[in-house]
């Protein structure tokens, strides 16, 4: 079993079961959620399921609270090492942060968060999937065509691209 775990991106991606077929899937995601809720909660919402991979995506209401590039690591970096030591075994997949609209002011903030969650990935043999450049159009901003009316959320064409992305990391 894998489980999807995060922020309202992924309690919205309400075609996961069905964009991995033959791989079971159960959505712990929860709107609002910060990076030390994701930690607060893994052992009550992800790790009594024993899943053989997690697929997480957190961090951006983090950054959008005003917490600095180096905190939300801090925290990236304890929900990583609560995960590694409550399932040793199982695969660890983060979704990088996204460009989006409506936060689009962020965005230096969001680059340098996943500058450093990508680095720890590589030296801690992480999985992580850079979905950032591609969510942005040809003009450099995020593709207005994939965000639902509220300019933060993805509709399913954004969805379409996360799927593409993290198709090949799974098993």
């Amino acid at each position: 079993m894998r489980a999807a775990y995060g922020s309202s991106y992924i309690r919205k991606w309400s075609t996961l079961a069905t964009d991995f077929p033959g791989l079971p899937v159960v959505n712990r995601g929860f709107g609002g959620c910060h990076l030390a809720d994701v930690y607060a909660y893994a052992d009550r919402i992800v790790i009594p399921y024993a899943p053989r991979e997690v697929v997480l995506y957190a961090g951006g209401n983090d950054i959008n609270s005003g917490m600095s590039s180096e905190l939300v690591f801090g925290d990236f970096v304890a929900v990583m090492t609560k995960l590694r030591q409550a399932l040793p075994r199982a695969k660890i997949v983060f979704i990088s942060c996204p460009p989006s609209p409506k936060r689009w002011a962020q965005t230096d903030t969001i680059k340098k968060v996943n500058g450093l969650i990508a680095r720890y990935c590589r030296e801690h043999n992480l999985t992580f999937v850079d979905t950032f450049a591609l969510m942005l159009g040809a003009d450099g901003q995020p593709k207005p065509d994939i965000y639902d009316k509220d300019q933060l959320h993805m509709n399913e064409a954004g969805y379409a691209i996360w799927r593409k992305a993290v198709a090949p990391f799974l098993k």
